[in-house]
C-alpha cells in the first residue's frame, strides 16, 4: 500500500464524512481528496520528479495535512521541518536531503526566504495560508477546480520500499541523519496504531475524533495520519494551549489524542482541569519521553481509564511497544503498580529483544540494549550506508536505549547508551550543546547531561569549568538559544572546578548524572 492509498480508501467509504475541523471550518474526505489532486497536479506541472523531497514548515494548520496528502499523491517524500530547531540546523538538513519544494506558513515567511537563498536545490515555494509577495498561496497554487485528477501511478517497486518521508533525528555537530521512512514501514505503523487503539469503522454516526494539538512535524503527524487512515475526524489546533485543549475535548467529544508528558503536566496544573467532561476519551496517548509514575497515576484520576503510552523512535516508528489503557488503569489502581514506569509490551508488528554488546539476546530480568526487527523499522539513514549498517548490527535495529524485561513481557528503560538527552519529547545530542557552550571565551570544558525535571522529564544541563572572565549562566544560556535553539539550550548551568573522567580520560557521564539522579529508580527519564 502506498501512503495515499489509506486515505483514498476512506474517501471511497465515507466521502461526505468530515475529516478536518479547524478555525470553525470543516472539510470532508471527498473535498480534501479533490484539493490533494489539484495540489499534486500543480506540483507535477511545476516539474516535480518522482521521490523528490518536499518540505513543510508550519505551525499546525489544516493546510499542512492537505500539503502532506498532496505531495504523497504526486509521489514525493515528505520532509517535516521542526520549527523549534535553530534555522541554521534546518537549512543544513534541507540541503542534505536536497529539498526541491518548500510549503511554509506566513508565520515563517522570513525564515522561508532565508531557506530559499541558502538551500541550492529549492526551486519552488508555496505559502500555505496566504499570498506572500511573489510566492503563491496554496489556493492560488492549485490547478483550477474541475481539472483532471492525478493518475494513480501505483508502486513501481511492487514491494513498498519507496520513500514516503525522510524524517530527521536529533542533530549532532556532524551532518543530521535522515531516517528513510518507507511506504512499507509507514503502512505497518498506521495499521499497528489502528490495531492497538481499536480504530474501526463505526459508521457515520460516530467516527473516531482525533485532536491534533502537538506539532504535526513531530510524532503528532504520524499519529494524526493513522487516524485519517482509519476514517477519523481530526480537530486541528494551531498549538498546544491548555484551555483550548480542554474546550475542544468537551465541544467535539474527542476520542483520541496525543501529547508529550510535559504538555499533560501543564493540563494537570490548570485550575479548571477537573471541570471538563472527559468521558468521550478512549485513548489519550503519551509518547516522546518517559512519564513520571505518580503523574501518570494523577492522569488516570483526572482523565479516566484512557491513558496509554508507546515507545519507539524515528527509526523504529512510534509504536514498538505499547502500554494499554487497561494496563495503565490497573497499575494506577494498585495492580502491578510498577508498570506505571514501563513502556509496555511489544506490538504485533515488531519483535523487541534485549542484547548484550556481543550480539547475544538476553533473558527476562537481564539488562541490555533494546533492539528490534519487523515491519515498523525504517529503511536506514538517507545516504549514510555506514551509519545504517552500524545501527543494524547483528541483524537487529539498535535503539541505543538500555532496558530490562519482566516475566510478563513489560519493558522498562533504565539507561541510554547514546550520549543523548530526551527533553520534552525531543532528542538533544550532548555534543551539540557542548560545542555551542565551548564557543564562548573563558569556557575551558563543558559536559552536557540530562537531570530530572518534573516538567521536561530531563532538563538539558551544562556542567562547565571556566577561567576568569567567563560569561555567567544567563549569558551562556542566551548564547545557546541563539546558536542551537531553545529546545537544545541548557535549562541549567552548573559551574565545576573539574569534571570527572574515566580511566582513559573521557568524560564520565555516568558519574556526572549520578549526582543528580540519586534516589531515582533509573538513570534517565
Amino acid at each position: 500500500m502506498r501512503n495515499i492509498d489509506y486515505f483514498d480508501r476512506q474517501v471511497r467509504l465515507h466521502p461526505d464524512r468530515t475529516v478536518l475541523i479547524a478555525n470553525g471550518q470543516s472539510l470532508t474526505y471527498g473535498e480534501v481528496q479533490a484539493l490533494s489532486h489539484r495540489v499534486a497536479g500543480a506540483l507535477l506541472a511545476a516539474g516535480l520528479a518522482h521521490q523528490e523531497a518536499v518540505a513543510v514548515m508550519s505551525p499546525n494548520h489544516p493546510g499542512v495535512l492537505v500539503a502532506m496528502l498532496s505531495l504523497w499523491r504526486a509521489g514525493a517524500a515528505w520532509i517535516p521541518v521542526n520549527t523549534r530547531n535553530a534555522l541554521a540546523d534546518n537549512i543544513a538538513y534541507l540541503t542534505y536531503v536536497r529539498a526541491t519544494v518548500l510549503f511554509y506558513h506566513s508565520h515563517y515567511a522570513e525564515d522561508a526566504r532565508t531557506v530559499q537563498q541558502a538551500v541550492p536545490t529549492i526551486r519552488l515555494m508555496v505559502c500555505i495560508d496566504a499570498d506572500d509577495g511573489d510566492v503563491p498561496s496554496l489556493d492560488r497554487f492549485m490547478l483550477p477546480a474541475g481539472s483532471s485528477p492525478v493518475p494513480d501511478w501505483g508502486d513501481p517497486t511492487g514491494n513498498g520500499e519507496e520513500l514516503t518521508a525522510i524524517i530527521a533525528t536529533g542533530g549532532t555537530t556532524g551532518p543530521a541523519k535522515g531516517v528513510r521512512v518507507l511506504n512499507r514501514s509507514w503502512g505497518t505503523m498506521l495499521e499497528t496504531i489502528g490495531n492497538i487503539m481499536a480504530l474501526k469503522d463505526t459508521g457515520d454516526d460516530r467516527p473516531p475524533v482525533f485532536l491534533a494539538t502537538a506539532p504535526l512535524t513531530h510524532a503528532a503527524g504520524p499519529f494524526t495520519m493513522a487516524g485519517i487512515a482509519m476514517g477519523a475526524t481530526v480537530v486541528v489546533l494551531p498549538q498546544f494551549d491548555a484551555d483550548a485543549v480542554m474546550d475542544a475535548i468537551g465541544q467535539y467529544r474527542v476520542t483520541h489524542t496525543f501529547l508529550p508528558p510535559t504538555a499533560v503536566y501543564t493540563l494537570l496544573a490548570h485550575p479548571r482541569v477537573r471541570d471538563v467532561d472527559y468521558t468521550s476519551l478512549e485513548y489519550f496517548l503519551l509518547a516522546g519521553s518517559a512519564c513520571a509514575p505518580e503523574k501518570l497515576r494523577q492522569m488516570v484520576d483526572v482523565f479516566g481509564p484512557c491513558m496509554c503510552q508507546s515507545y519507539g523512535q524515528t527509526e523504529f516508528h512510534l509504536v514498538a511497544t505499547w502500554l494499554s489503557p487497561r494496563d495503565v488503569a490497573a497499575a494506577a489502581a494498585g495492580d502491578h503498580p510498577e508498570r506505571l514506569a514501563s513502556c509496555g509490551r511489544q506490538t504485533y508488528s515488531v519483535r523487541v529483544e534485549l542484547m548484550d554488546d556481543d550480539g547475544n539476546l538476553l533473558g527476562d530480568g537481564e539488562v541490555g540494549e533494546i533492539v528490534g526487527r519487523g515491519g515498523i523499522v525504517g529503511g536506514g539513514y538517507f545516504e549514510m550506508p555506514q551509519v545504517s549498517a552500524e545501527t543494524w548490527a547483528h541483524g537487529w535495529h539498535h535503539t541505543g536505549d538500555v532496558g530490562r524485561r519482566d516475566a510478563d513481557g513489560f519493558y522498562y528503560i533504565v539507561d541510554r547508551k547514546k550520549d543523548m538527552i530526551v527533553t520534552g519529547g525531543f532528542n538533544v545530542f550532548c555534543t551539540e550543546v557542548e560545542a555551542a557552550v565551548t564557543e564562548l571565551p573563558g569556557i575551558l570544558e563543558c559536559a552536557a547531561i540530562g537531570i530530572p525535571d518534573e516538567k521536561w522529564g530531563e532538563a538539558v544541563t551544562a556542567l562547565v569549568v571556566t577561567s576568569p572572565g567567563a560569561p555567567d549562566a544567563a549569558a551562556i544560556i542566551a548564547h545557546c538559544k541563539a546558536r542551537i535553539g531553545s529546545v537544545k539550550a541548557p535549562k541549567h548551568v552548573v559551574f565545576k572546578d573539574a569534571l570527572p573522567r574515566t580511566a582513559v580520560g573521557k568524560f564520565d557521564k555516568k558519574a556526572m548524572r549520578a549526582e543528580f539522579w540519586q534516589g531515582q529508580d533509573r538513570g534517565v527519564a
